[in-house]
């Protein structure tokens, strides 16, 4: 009898996936098209696009870019170069320590977006494509072709979870559009930059100078934009630039090199933005950059109380009131039923300190609510204190606040015989009135910068920390949660109220309905919360670019009329569900929204 064996089959394992792009052409073709494409928008930005004038920025010369032929310009020379890094081309390694390809996509895309805005936007308000110049349909053409071509680009398609063979219809179509959206968002991903190596000291300053004088150079073009069409196309051009430096690494690179030179960086940047009133020729934008400067430094004090505290404050915009106020109160105002009139360092201390005293007054018996609780009560504040002050007006009240009116004609600010009210000539620049308050403003800031900074790396700060990660745990290590919530909440209010009382002489006069929970322009209580947690809480970049953005933007938007909220709105609500930890995230917030990342060797200080 003869046993007959049968070998046993082996399951070959599922051969790997060769990385493929989202339009099927060959790798090679598609890279060619991409920088063949970026180079021609570089070159149609030289030719007209118009025939006519009448389109703002004036895009009818040949030889000289003009209004948002400029942003294309910037876009395509940034997908160009990206684009050469890709091939290796020697020197520009540098570029893309993460990578080119996606650098390569944002970039590409950007410039695609730009473009296009801009010939719809010829053709719709010119009256249809009849009005465009071959410069139009070139670059139409050759940010298509670019597009289409980064788009083929490979990289390495996730595998789709498994699903149940019954699921149904409905469940079928969540799990293909779920591997839909995971296979999009792996193609415009990138990898990790590799370490940047150490240069010497004066290299690593001179990058640093490099960043901070791009960024006055941005900030300044976007400040400036003379019209709604180049600012809508700065705002696409800036994002998707970005976007695309990020993916290369380049941000990471230039925030390592940062790091190691902390206070350069710090002192540069306040240095950088004491320049921007020398780049303007008249006092228009400085009046901008002031008000900034002052949301801003409200915005750190309260991310003080939110970002490193953890508490939920819906009323600090009252803080900001009292400040202003106060100083209003004694400085020589004629509707100030006091008649005094202090020097500024004495009304800064009175709104300071009053602040402050409110900020105890109103902690103390609050702060051991946690929660939606404290939120409450502190929304409760903020309205207490405008209705306060609006029936203050001695019919319906004292005669203190002059209720509705406010407090009028307050008068500018003179220190040490420098009057901030009239024009001053320094180096042969005319500096106004309102860029003599945005270096005063920036010296206040750096203060609030300073105590941020400080406190943040100090015992305190470690304290707030513990209570914002898990209050319960700290209590158990022997931390008195009351005293350290409360030290938070009235540092929070002296800055907010520091900031009040540069406010109160900007504005001449300090009204109730300048101090709302929610309102169409800053400050109130919402813009500033949405301006801490868009920036990125806990550190000290985010809120002041939140703030600057949260500023700048409806600013400009005005042209959008009744649906200016609303796509404000819907920009913050995309913000936050692609990138929930803000702009400038610290370390430790990043990790706790994407879990997949990896785990720094050393988790960064708070504010770094």
């Amino acid at each position: 009898m003869t046993t007959q064996t049968t070998a046993a089959k082996t399951v070959a394992a599922p051969a790997p996936s060769t990385p493929s792009g989202l339009i099927g052409i060959p790798t090679n073709l598609g890279r060619a098209l991409a920088t063949g494409g970026s180079v021609l928008a570089v070159v149609s930005t030289f030719l007209a696009w118009t025939w006519t004038a009448a389109f703002p920025g004036d895009l009818t010369v040949y030889g000289y870019p003009g209004g948002l032929q400029v942003l294309v310009l910037v876009g395509g020379a940034l997908a160009t170069l990206f684009c050469l890094a890709s091939y290796g081309v020697k020197g520009l390694g540098w570029l893309t320590p993460a990578g080119a390809d996606a650098a390569v996509k944002y970039a590409v895309l950007g410039t695609f977006a730009t473009a296009w805005y801009t010939v719809v936007s010829i053709s719709v308000e010119l009256g249809g494509v009849v009005n465009l110049e071959p410069g139009g349909y070139l670059v139409a053409a050759a940010t298509l072709v670019a597009l289409i071509g980064a788009l083929a680009l490979p990289f390495e398609r996730p595998e789709p979870d498994p699903i149940d063979p019954e699921a149904g219809d409905w469940e079928q179509f969540k799990h293909d559009t779920g591997h839909a959206l995971a296979v999009l968002r792996a193609a415009f991903a990138s990898g990790s930059p590799r370490p940047v190596r150490t240069l010497p000291s004066y290299a690593e300053i001179l990058i640093i100078v490099a960043v901070l004088a791009l960024a006055l150079v941005v900030f300044t073009y976007g400040i400036g934009t003379e019209y709604d069409e180049q600012f809508v196309g700065f705002l696409i051009t800036a994002g998707f630039g970005f976007s695309a430096l990020n993916r290369s690494g380049l941000i990471a690179h230039a925030s390592q090199i940062s790091a190691r030179h902390q206070n350069i960086t710090v002192c540069g940047a306040f240095v950088a933005a004491a320049l921007f009133p020398f780049t303007q020729t008249d006092d228009q934008y400085a009046t901008l950059g002031v008000y900034i400067l002052i949301f801003a430094t409200v915005a750190l004090g309260l991310n003080i109380v939110v970002g490193l505290a953890g508490l939920l404050d819906l009323g600090y915009v009252a803080f900001l009131g009292v400040g202003a106020y106060a100083a209003a109160l004694v400085s020589g105002s004629p509707s100030s039923p006091f008649g005094v009139h202090f020097p500024f360092w004495a009304a800064v201390l009175v709104g300071a300190a009053a602040s402050l005293i409110f900020g105890v007054l109103i902690g103390a018996p609050t702060l051991r609510l946690r929660g939606d609780y404290l939120a409450i009560v502190t929304l409760g504040f903020g309205e207490i204190f405008r209705i306060a002050v609006n029936n203050t007006d001695g019919t319906s009240g004292p005669d203190l606040t002059n209720g509705s009116n406010g407090i009028a004609s307050i008068p500018d600010l003179n220190i040490l015989g420098f009057d901030l009210g009239v024009a001053h000539d320094i180096g042969g620049f005319t500096i106004g009135r309102f860029a003599n308050y945005f270096f005063l403003m920036l010296l206040i800031t750096a203060v609030v910068v300073l105590v941020f900074r400080r406190s943040g790396d100090s015992r305190i700060g470690r304290a707030w920390v513990a209570i914002r990660e898990d209050e319960t745990a700290a209590l158990a290590m022997g931390i008195n949660g009351f005293r350290v919530k409360l030290i938070a909440f009235a540092v929070g209010a002296t800055l907010a109220g520091l900031a009040g009382t540069v406010q109160a002489h900007v504005t001449y006069t300090v009204t109730p309905e300048q101090y709302l929970f929610a309102g169409t322009t800053p400050p109130n209580s919402a813009f500033l919360l949405a301006a801490v947690v868009l920036g990125g809480m806990g550190t000290i970049a985010g809120p002041l670019i939140g703030a600057a953005l949260l500023f700048l933007i409806p600013n400009k938007l005005q042209f959008l009329g009744d649906y200016q909220l609303l796509a404000f709105g819907l920009a913050l609500v995309l913000l936050m569900r692609f990138r929930p930890e803000g702009l400038i995230p610290n370390r430790r917030r990043q990790l706790e929204f994407h879990e997949e990342a990896d785990a720094p060797t050393v988790l960064s200080k708070t504010g770094a």
